[in-house]
C-alpha cells in the first residue's frame, strides 16, 4: 500500500492556496511542474521539500500584514530572515552540484539548479518589497495628511486585514491603505489623491456583500471605508422630472444603515420597500 501524497507541502500556509497557486504566484507557471519532477526523485527529494520550507517562510509574510508591520519596523531581523533564505538556497546548490554525474537523460540536479536560481531573485523581490513599501506609506502618508486628518489613514495589520475580504471570504491582495474620511467633501480629493499616487480604489461600506465588490485585486490597493458618513436627513416632498405628484424623499450619506431610512420614513407615515434581510447594513 503506497503512502497517501501530502496535499500541502509549503509550511505556514494556512490560507485557501495551494502548492501549486503559491508556486505560480512567486516563481511562475512552468516552474509547478518542475518542482513535481524534482519532488518525485529520490536525489532531489530534499532539495525540493527544502524549497518549499524557503517559499513557505517569504509567503507566511506575504499573507500576514502583522509580520510585515514587524520586519519593516526591524531592520535587523528582516536582514536575519533574507539570510536564512539564502542559506537554504546555499545548501539545494551545493547538494545539486555535488551530485555524481548519471546520464544525460537525467538532469534533474541541473534543474534544482535553475528552480534555486529562480528561487533567489524571488527571495530579492521579496527583500525590496519593504523599503519600497516605506517610501510608498510615506508618499501616501504626506500626501492624504493633507485631505484627512492623521489617524483616518492606516497602514496597520488590524486595517488591513479587516479589509481584505468581504462576506464572500474572497482574500486575494491587501490594500497599502485604509483610509476611514470624516466627510462626503474629503472623498473627492482623497480620490484624486490616490489617482496620482497610481493606487487602484476600493470603495467600501459595511464589507457585508457576498461578490467580492470590497476586496482588492492588486497590491498597491487604497480601500476607502465609508462608514463614518452616516449623516440622515428628514423625509422632504420633492418634485423630479417625469412624476406629476411630489414624492417623498430622504437624503442619507453612503454609511446609513438602512433601518435607520426605514425607521425615519415611517416616523413621516411612509414605508421604505426594501428586502428586509438588509435592514442592518
Amino acid at each position: 500500500m503506497t503512502a497517501t501524497a501530502r496535499i500541502r507541502e509549503i509550511p505556514y500556509n494556512y490560507t485557501s492556496f495551494s502548492d501549486r497557486e503559491i508556486i505560480i504566484r512567486v516563481l511562475g507557471e512552468p516552474m509547478w511542474e518542475l518542482i513535481n519532477e524534482l519532488r518525485g526523485s529520490r536525489r532531489t527529494g530534499h532539495s525540493a521539500r527544502m524549497l518549499f520550507e524557503v517559499l513557505g517562510d517569504m509567503w507566511v509574510v506575504q499573507r500576514n500584514p502583522y509580520l510585515q508591520d514587524d520586519l519593516l519596523e526591524n531592520n535587523k531581523r528582516l536582514n536575519l530572515l533574507i539570510k536564512a533564505l539564502h542559506h537554504r538556497l546555499d545548501q539545494i546548490e551545493s547538494r545539486a552540484k555535488g551530485a555524481p554525474a548519471e546520464s544525460s537523460a537525467d538532469n534533474t540536479s541541473q534543474q534544482a539548479l535553475e528552480l534555486a536560481a529562480l528561487t533567489r531573485v524571488a527571495i530579492r523581490r521579496f527583500e525590496s518589497w519593504f523599503p519600497q513599501q516605506n517610501v510608498l506609506r510615506k508618499k501616501i502618508f504626506a500626501r492624504l495628511k493633507k485631505i484627512t486628518r492623521k489617524d483616518n489613514i492606516c497602514f496597520d495589520g488590524l486595517a488591513r486585514v479587516s479589509h481584505v475580504t468581504d462576506a464572500s471570504d474572497w482574500r486575494v491582495e491587501y490594500p497599502v491603505v485604509v483610509v476611514n474620511p470624516d466627510s462626503e467633501s474629503e472623498i473627492q480629493k482623497i480620490v484624486a489623491a490616490c489617482e496620482e499616487l497610481e493606487l487602484a480604489i476600493i470603495p467600501r461600506g459595511g464589507g457585508t456583500g457576498y461578490t467580492g465588490g470590497a476586496v482588492p485585486l492588486t497590491d498597491n490597493c487604497a480601500v476607502i471605508n465609508t462608514e463614518k458618513l452616516d449623516a440622515l436627513g428628514e423625509v422632504v416632498l420633492r418634485n423630479i422630472p417625469g412624476v406629476e405628484q411630489a414624492v417623498p424623499t430622504i437624503h442619507c450619506e453612503v454609511g446609513v444603515v438602512t433601518r435607520r431610512v426605514s425607521e425615519r420614513a415611517e416616523a413621516a407615515g411612509y414605508v421604505f420597500a426594501v428586502d428586509p434581510t438588509s435592514q442592518e447594513a
